[in-house]
Protein backbone atom coordinates (compact mmCIF):
# COMPACT_ATOMS: atom_id res chain seq x y z
CA UNK A 1 0.00 0.00 0.00
CA UNK A 2 1.27 3.36 -0.95
CA UNK A 3 2.02 5.85 1.78
CA UNK A 4 1.70 9.46 1.72
CA UNK A 5 3.32 11.43 4.31
CA UNK A 6 1.26 14.62 5.62
CA UNK A 7 2.89 17.11 7.94
CA UNK A 8 0.94 18.83 10.32
CA UNK A 9 2.26 21.38 12.98
CA UNK A 10 2.41 20.77 16.47
CA UNK A 11 1.32 23.04 18.85
CA UNK A 12 3.51 20.59 22.05
CA UNK A 13 6.34 18.97 21.42
CA UNK A 14 8.72 17.04 23.42
CA UNK A 15 12.48 17.31 21.48
CA UNK A 16 15.76 17.20 22.50
CA UNK A 17 18.20 18.39 20.66
CA UNK A 18 21.34 16.70 22.04
CA UNK A 19 19.32 12.67 20.81
CA UNK A 20 19.38 14.13 17.25
CA UNK A 21 22.91 14.66 17.00
CA UNK A 22 25.11 10.97 16.10
CA UNK A 23 27.92 11.23 18.77
CA UNK A 24 30.48 10.60 15.78
CA UNK A 25 29.08 14.18 14.30
CA UNK A 26 32.48 16.57 14.35
CA UNK A 27 30.24 19.48 15.44
CA UNK A 28 29.68 17.43 18.88
CA UNK A 29 33.20 16.24 19.32
CA UNK A 30 34.40 19.50 18.83
CA UNK A 31 32.30 21.11 21.56
CA UNK A 32 33.05 18.07 23.86
CA UNK A 33 37.04 18.91 22.88
CA UNK A 34 37.19 22.62 23.12
CA UNK A 35 36.89 24.36 26.82
CA UNK A 36 36.75 27.98 25.48
CA UNK A 37 35.99 29.31 29.55
CA UNK A 38 39.50 30.94 29.66
CA UNK A 39 37.64 33.53 26.77
CA UNK A 40 35.92 35.28 30.32
CA UNK A 41 39.27 36.69 31.58
CA UNK A 42 40.63 37.32 28.47
CA UNK A 43 37.96 39.32 27.20
CA UNK A 44 36.37 40.81 30.30
CA UNK A 45 38.92 44.19 29.74
CA UNK A 46 36.53 45.17 26.65
CA UNK A 47 33.11 45.05 28.89
CA UNK A 48 31.47 47.38 31.03
CA UNK A 49 30.39 47.10 34.21
CA UNK A 50 26.34 48.24 33.21
CA UNK A 51 24.14 47.92 30.80
CA UNK A 52 22.76 45.32 28.67
CA UNK A 53 24.60 41.98 28.51
CA UNK A 54 26.40 41.43 24.85
CA UNK A 55 26.69 38.46 23.03
CA UNK A 56 28.85 35.61 25.07
CA UNK A 57 32.53 35.82 23.89
CA UNK A 58 32.56 32.12 23.73
CA UNK A 59 29.28 31.79 21.26
CA UNK A 60 30.73 34.78 19.28
CA UNK A 61 34.48 33.09 18.71
CA UNK A 62 32.52 29.73 17.81
CA UNK A 63 30.43 31.73 15.26
CA UNK A 64 33.98 32.55 14.24
CA UNK A 65 35.00 29.08 13.84
CA UNK A 66 32.45 27.68 12.37
CA UNK A 67 32.14 30.29 9.37
CA UNK A 68 35.76 29.16 8.88
CA UNK A 69 34.76 25.60 8.37
CA UNK A 70 32.22 26.22 6.54
CA UNK A 71 33.78 28.66 4.13
CA UNK A 72 31.53 31.33 4.58
CA UNK A 73 32.94 34.67 4.60
CA UNK A 74 29.80 37.43 5.58
CA UNK A 75 28.53 37.34 9.24
CA UNK A 76 24.82 37.44 7.68
CA UNK A 77 25.48 34.22 5.54
CA UNK A 78 27.37 32.42 8.68
CA UNK A 79 24.05 33.27 11.37
CA UNK A 80 21.50 31.90 8.32
CA UNK A 81 23.73 28.67 8.29
CA UNK A 82 24.14 28.24 11.90
CA UNK A 83 19.82 28.82 12.02
CA UNK A 84 19.67 25.98 9.41
CA UNK A 85 22.30 23.10 11.27
CA UNK A 86 21.36 21.35 14.33
CA UNK A 87 24.48 20.08 15.25
CA UNK A 88 25.58 23.91 14.80
CA UNK A 89 23.06 25.06 17.14
CA UNK A 90 24.49 22.40 19.31
CA UNK A 91 27.91 23.46 18.54
CA UNK A 92 26.59 27.12 19.89
CA UNK A 93 24.72 25.82 23.40
CA UNK A 94 21.51 27.49 21.17
CA UNK A 95 18.22 25.28 21.30
CA UNK A 96 16.01 25.52 18.32
CA UNK A 97 13.56 27.75 20.03
CA UNK A 98 16.42 30.07 21.07
CA UNK A 99 16.97 33.50 18.56
CA UNK A 100 20.32 33.94 17.48
CA UNK A 101 22.66 36.91 17.66
CA UNK A 102 22.19 39.15 14.68
CA UNK A 103 24.72 38.98 12.39
CA UNK A 104 25.33 42.78 13.14
CA UNK A 105 26.21 42.22 16.47
CA UNK A 106 28.86 39.95 15.08
CA UNK A 107 30.38 42.57 13.03
CA UNK A 108 30.20 45.19 16.26
CA UNK A 109 31.79 42.57 18.51
CA UNK A 110 34.77 42.03 15.98
CA UNK A 111 35.35 45.39 15.93
CA UNK A 112 35.86 45.84 20.32
CA UNK A 113 38.68 43.21 20.49
CA UNK A 114 42.00 44.00 19.50
CA UNK A 115 44.34 41.63 16.84
CA UNK A 116 46.12 39.91 20.41
CA UNK A 117 42.91 38.89 21.21
CA UNK A 118 42.45 37.38 18.40
CA UNK A 119 45.87 35.81 18.00
CA UNK A 120 45.77 34.13 21.56
CA UNK A 121 42.26 32.58 20.82
CA UNK A 122 43.91 31.04 17.71
CA UNK A 123 46.73 29.96 19.50
CA UNK A 124 45.15 28.52 21.98
CA UNK A 125 42.18 26.78 20.39
CA UNK A 126 45.13 25.38 18.16
CA UNK A 127 46.81 23.39 20.96
CA UNK A 128 43.54 21.74 22.08
CA UNK A 129 42.62 20.57 18.61
CA UNK A 130 46.62 19.21 18.95
CA UNK A 131 45.91 17.55 22.50
CA UNK A 132 42.46 16.15 21.76
CA UNK A 133 43.42 14.55 18.37
CA UNK A 134 42.00 16.57 16.07
CA UNK A 135 44.64 17.90 13.90
CA UNK A 136 47.05 15.10 12.82
CA UNK A 137 50.46 16.83 11.60
CA UNK A 138 50.38 14.26 8.54
CA UNK A 139 50.44 17.00 5.89
CA UNK A 140 52.24 20.81 5.49
CA UNK A 141 51.48 23.02 2.66
CA UNK A 142 52.98 26.75 2.15
CA UNK A 143 51.09 28.96 0.11
CA UNK A 144 52.15 32.32 -0.65
CA UNK A 145 49.83 35.73 -1.38
CA UNK A 146 50.62 38.98 -3.05
CA UNK A 147 50.31 42.07 -0.26
CA UNK A 148 50.00 45.42 -2.16
CA UNK A 149 53.31 47.83 -1.22
CA UNK A 150 53.22 51.24 -0.63
CA UNK A 151 55.44 51.89 -3.29
CA UNK A 152 54.66 53.25 -7.05
CA UNK A 153 56.47 51.11 -10.53
CA UNK A 154 57.75 55.04 -11.67
CA UNK A 155 59.94 55.04 -8.58
CA UNK A 156 61.89 51.66 -9.81
CA UNK A 157 65.58 52.20 -10.86
CA UNK A 158 67.63 50.38 -12.75
CA UNK A 159 70.12 47.39 -11.00
CA UNK A 160 74.13 48.54 -12.17
CA UNK A 161 77.16 46.42 -12.22
CA UNK A 162 78.59 44.99 -8.99
CA UNK A 163 82.21 45.58 -10.21
CA UNK A 164 82.07 49.25 -11.46
CA UNK A 165 78.93 50.71 -8.98
CA UNK A 166 79.69 54.40 -8.67
CA UNK A 167 81.39 54.56 -11.92
CA UNK A 168 77.99 52.97 -13.61
CA UNK A 169 75.76 55.43 -11.70
CA UNK A 170 77.64 58.55 -12.17
CA UNK A 171 77.17 57.68 -16.15
CA UNK A 172 73.55 56.58 -15.86
CA UNK A 173 72.13 58.30 -13.42
CA UNK A 174 72.24 62.16 -12.93
CA UNK A 175 71.93 63.18 -9.03
CA UNK A 176 69.68 65.91 -9.41
CA UNK A 177 66.35 66.35 -7.79
CA UNK A 178 64.81 66.70 -11.06
CA UNK A 179 66.00 63.68 -12.28
CA UNK A 180 66.24 61.66 -9.19
CA UNK A 181 62.73 59.67 -8.92
CA UNK A 182 63.33 58.80 -5.46
CA UNK A 183 64.48 61.40 -2.42
CA UNK A 184 65.95 58.99 -0.54
CA UNK A 185 67.40 55.44 -1.16
CA UNK A 186 67.09 52.63 0.99
CA UNK A 187 67.74 49.63 -0.76
CA UNK A 188 71.13 48.07 0.35
CA UNK A 189 73.94 47.93 -1.81
CA UNK A 190 73.61 44.05 -2.40
CA UNK A 191 70.29 45.10 -3.93
CA UNK A 192 71.37 47.87 -6.58
CA UNK A 193 74.01 45.54 -8.36
CA UNK A 194 72.92 42.99 -11.03
CA UNK A 195 72.96 39.05 -9.70
CA UNK A 196 71.31 38.16 -13.20
CA UNK A 197 73.99 35.97 -15.42
CA UNK A 198 74.46 37.37 -19.06
CA UNK A 199 72.01 35.01 -20.87
CA UNK A 200 69.27 36.14 -18.24
CA UNK A 201 69.78 39.58 -19.07
CA UNK A 202 70.22 38.83 -23.08
CA UNK A 203 66.87 36.99 -22.65
CA UNK A 204 65.26 40.29 -20.55
CA UNK A 205 66.54 42.75 -23.58
CA UNK A 206 64.62 40.47 -25.87
CA UNK A 207 61.51 39.91 -23.89
CA UNK A 208 61.58 44.01 -23.86
CA UNK A 209 61.42 44.53 -26.85
CA UNK A 210 58.81 42.06 -27.86
CA UNK A 211 56.74 44.21 -25.05
CA UNK A 212 57.15 47.74 -26.25
CA UNK A 213 56.49 46.38 -30.02
CA UNK A 214 53.02 44.54 -28.84
CA UNK A 215 52.15 47.72 -26.82
CA UNK A 216 52.72 50.30 -29.73
CA UNK A 217 50.77 48.19 -31.89
CA UNK A 218 47.39 47.95 -29.72
CA UNK A 219 45.65 51.34 -30.94
CA UNK A 220 44.75 53.64 -28.02
CA UNK A 221 47.24 52.29 -25.76
CA UNK A 222 48.64 55.02 -23.31
CA UNK A 223 51.43 52.85 -22.52
CA UNK A 224 53.56 52.87 -26.11
CA UNK A 225 57.20 52.49 -25.28
CA UNK A 226 56.53 51.43 -22.08
CA UNK A 227 59.49 49.16 -20.93
CA UNK A 228 59.64 45.06 -19.68
CA UNK A 229 60.33 45.54 -15.94
CA UNK A 230 62.16 42.77 -13.92
CA UNK A 231 63.31 42.05 -10.58
CA UNK A 232 66.87 40.77 -12.35
CA UNK A 233 67.00 44.59 -13.40
CA UNK A 234 65.48 46.88 -11.27
CA UNK A 235 64.59 47.42 -7.77
CA UNK A 236 62.48 49.89 -5.61
CA UNK A 237 64.73 52.91 -3.86
CA UNK A 238 61.86 53.75 -1.73
CA UNK A 239 60.83 50.07 -0.66
CA UNK A 240 63.78 47.42 -0.86
CA UNK A 241 61.16 44.50 0.54
CA UNK A 242 58.55 45.44 -2.26
CA UNK A 243 59.17 43.10 -5.17
CA UNK A 244 57.68 43.35 -9.02
CA UNK A 245 54.91 40.72 -10.01
CA UNK A 246 52.52 40.04 -12.01
CA UNK A 247 49.44 37.90 -12.44
CA UNK A 248 47.89 36.73 -15.99
CA UNK A 249 45.64 39.74 -17.48
CA UNK A 250 46.63 42.59 -14.60
CA UNK A 251 49.70 45.05 -14.96
CA UNK A 252 52.92 44.81 -13.05
CA UNK A 253 52.76 45.71 -9.53
CA UNK A 254 55.28 46.01 -6.41
CA UNK A 255 54.39 43.71 -3.82
CA UNK A 256 55.04 41.86 -0.59
CA UNK A 257 55.23 37.98 -0.57
CA UNK A 258 53.08 36.95 2.09
CA UNK A 259 53.61 32.84 3.20
CA UNK A 260 50.68 30.88 4.57
CA UNK A 261 52.05 27.89 6.72
CA UNK A 262 49.34 24.98 6.73
CA UNK A 263 49.10 21.63 8.46
CA UNK A 264 46.72 18.99 8.51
Amino acid sequence: MQGKKDYQEKLFTSFRLSDRIPKENFYRRLKEALNLDFLYPLTHQFYGESGQKSIDPVVYFKICLVGYLENITTDRGVMDHCAMRLDILYFLGYDVDEELPWHSTISRTRKLFTDDVFEEVFTRVFKLCVEAGLVSGHTQAIDSAPVKANASMDSLELKVPAEDLEEHLSKLRVQSSRDRKAKENKAPKEQQEITASKQELQEIKSRNKRWSKDQDMKPGAKNKGSKYTSNKTHYSPTDPDARISVKPGKARKLNYLCNIDRRY
